[in-house]
């Protein structure tokens, strides 16, 4: 994958949008570090691809998160703990 940085994409915008076209891909980068996939799509592909990034995202978020659980709680939670915090949830919905 070819990195461009910010001061390529605003002094050379040409040569960046047709590597885009080339590589299909491209990583933004700002002082070295990468902040931006840059990714190729036309008219037929805009929603599918950006339905699949969101669901990319949604994906790594879950798994962060049972991670973060699991550090929490390595032995995880038995059905009573969660059916009490289902409980808890509902109730504090009905105030």
């Amino acid at each position: 994958m070819k990195f461009v940085s910010v001061r390529d994409l605003r002094g050379r915008p040409t040569k960046v949008w047709k590597d885009l076209k080339s590589e299909k891909e491209l990583v933004l980068t700002s002082n070295g570090r990468p902040m931006a996939i840059l990714t190729s799509v036309d008219e037929s592909s805009f929603e599918r691809r950006l339905l699949a990034l969101r669901r990319t995202r949604l994906g790594e978020m879950v798994r962060e998160i049972q991670r973060a659980s699991l550090e929490r709680n390595p032995k995880g939670m038995s059905l009573r703990d969660i059916n009490a915090v289902i409980a808890d949830v509902r109730k504090s919905r009905r105030r």
